[in-house]
């Protein structure tokens, strides 16, 4: 699939996303229903949100597309929901944060964390969808205007590059962690 503008992955990226939240949403309801919740599920989500949601997609429009957005003379509506999307980037990293402390006690026994498994469950499923759709109705079309063909080309070919390198940072840690672990 061959992009045109670089608000194109990311939307693609938002509904990978949003698959994500959809299977979250029912396994808050069947904590709510059930009174526990599989903490398996919650690293494999966690992981998820850090590494693609986060790392991936939140890192392409931090590290690439707001940095060369940050170079332009922006209108202050279009400079404003900038700041305002790298301040939710922030407040997904902490809510994500507090599921995972959350997730590894509740694993380890202690049942009275799930009022903030809940929670913080809870708060991901109400941001991304409006994160999203902020990001997709009304920041992508209107920060595109800023950029040129060349501009947008250049930053499709950064995206695709950031791509290549994320899985190798991924997995390098992932083999750090375990040589750690084996010693």
């Amino acid at each position: 699939m061959r992009w045109r503008s670089p608000a194109g992955p990311l939307a693609h990226e938002h509904r990978v996303i949003e698959r994500l939240i959809a299977v979250m949403r029912e396994k808050l309801e069947l904590l709510r229903e059930e009174g526990r919740v599989d903490p398996t599920f919650v690293v494999v989500a966690t992981d998820f949100i850090r590494t693609y949601a986060d790392r991936c997609h939140h890192g392409k429009e931090e590290d690439i597309l707001f940095r060369d957005l940050a170079e332009k003379d922006l209108s202050e509506p279009v400079a404003e929901a900038m700041q305002d999307l790298i301040q939710e980037h922030v407040y997904g990293r902490e809510v994500t944060g507090r599921l995972v402390q959350a997730n590894a006690a509740y694993a380890a026994g202690d049942t009275s964390v799930l009022p903030q498994i809940e929670s913080a469950m809870q708060q991901l499923v109400d941001f991304y969808p409006r994160h999203i759709e902020k990001e997709d109705q009304h920041f992508f079309k209107d920060c595109l205007e800023y950029l040129t063909p060349e501009e947008q080309q250049s930053m499709l070919l950064e995206y695709d590059e950031f791509d290549r390198e994320l899985v190798h940072e991924k997995y390098r840690a992932v083999v750090e962690s375990l040589e750690a672990g084996a010693g």
